[in-house]
């Protein structure tokens, strides 16, 4: 399936007859410093639909590094352009040690842990490859999560929803904060709780395995949510979402030129290859289930459907992916990076263009994200017809 064509699909979920009010969803994806992306999106719906101060998506869904933008989001969704510009304000001076410690004596630190542990010195297991206390100071000063219940109390917002996944069960689980109505599910391996959001939560959500540190809440260590998240677009339909915009940060290729190579690979082409695995491919099986349901969904005689006790809907989604591969534009910014950075990163081959898959998820420095700003706005942009789109079947709805 190639994205930039298949952009819209239809599924069917239940909806209980307190939740026949039409919202819009936004499902914000993982991937580390490729969420700057999904700025560049969420500028473009700004200006298209002219600067609105209303939220026009009463329901928030993000995972990873899209968590904290959809946060973000929720924290502001008394005036959406006002939100927006925050997260343009965060993510245009973005800098690695906004994220992670990047002083030589930190990365030393790290990296002779691993080392030792590797060789078997040191009983102590290392926790992270890198230490994101940088993250949570940012996050503490920037989001006041109190406003998240503020605003669901007087309509600007409907739910917010972050997923984590849990390293003892397995399950991954969306952790959301709504209105009235609303109740938790349970799936094979993937669960909905009702928790107010809080800084926790976001940390654990963008945990990248391996490079930042799991995070305990409650009786149980969260890593990022993309892990064992098979259906990505399943949490904004259980909040009550009859259509959904999606932000993917890759983009599926058939560059079969590239895929051939006799040149054993780096680890960081392993390592870049299992993170495009985590946070790229449930999004397109997912996306594609999506579409096999549709065509079921038309076979179904309208009477059978609209007379079902589960209030069965179609679900229109709207996808926005990548038009270039963004591994390509890291390897032009992959000198950014902090020497120390580059040093660790170095003997791992994520400092050659055959690496920069990893590195791109680790590249928080300003020319690197103003660059997928900008990819994101002129992507949306050149879609503005689909979006207007998207909204007005919304308002249509809302007013049939």
């Amino acid at each position: 399936m190639n994205p930039q064509v298949e952009s819209t699909a239809t599924n069917v979920a239940p909806f209980p007859a307190s939740r026949i009010k039409p919202r819009a969803g936004l499902v914000l994806t993982g991937g580390g410093a490729r969420a700057a992306y999904q700025v560049g999106v969420v500028k473009a719906v700004r200006d298209i639909l002219g600067n609105p101060v209303a939220n026009p998506f009463p329901i928030l869904c993000g995972t990873s590094a899209g968590a904290i933008n959809a946060a973000t989001l929720a924290v502001y969704a008394d005036n959406f352009s006002r939100g927006v510009a925050n997260l343009l304000e965060v993510w245009e001076n973005m800098r690695c040690e906004h994220i992670y410690r990047t002083d030589p004596w930190s990365i030393a630190r790290s990296g002779a842990q691993w080392l030792f542990a590797m060789m078997l010195i040191s009983r102590k297991n290392p926790v992270s490859l890198l230490d994101n206390a940088p993250l949570r100071e940012m996050l503490e000063r920037n989001l006041d999560f109190q406003k998240i219940q503020n605003h669901i109390d007087s309509g600007a917002l409907y739910a917010a929803c972050v997923t984590a996944s849990g390293y003892t069960s397995g399950q991954s689980v969306s952790f959301f904060q709504g209105g009235s109505g609303l109740e938790g599910w349970e799936r094979n391996q993937r669960i909905g709780a009702a928790v107010p959001m809080n800084l926790d939560l976001l940390l654990a959500s963008a945990a990248l395995p391996f490079i930042f540190p799991a995070v305990k809440f409650n009786r149980e260590y969260f890593g990022d949510g993309s892990m064992r998240q098979i259906a990505p677009v399943s949490p904004a339909l259980h909040l009550g979402a009859d259509r959904v915009l999606i932000v993917g940060t890759g983009r599926q290729t058939s560059d079969q030129a590239r895929a051939r190579s006799s040149i054993y690979p780096s680890i960081a082409q392993i390592a870049g290859h299992a993170l495009n695995s985590i946070f790229l491919d449930s999004l397109m099986v997912d996306i594609e289930r999506m579409e096999r349901i549709n065509r079921t969904v038309m076979l179904i005689p309208s009477e059978k459907l609209s007379g079902s006790a589960l209030q069965l809907r179609p679900v229109k989604v709207l996808f926005i992916t990548p038009s270039q591969p963004i591994e390509r534009i890291a390897a032009r910014f992959i000198h950014a990076l902090p020497r120390s950075v580059r040093f660790i990163l170095r003997p791992t081959g994520a400092l050659n263009r055959s690496g920069s898959n990893l590195a791109s998820y680790l590249l928080f420095e300003e020319p690197f994200c103003r660059a997928l700003i900008d990819l994101g706005y002129e992507d949306t942009a050149a879609r503005e017809s689909e979006v207007r789109q998207f909204f007005h079947d919304s308002e249509s709805n809302a007013h049939g």
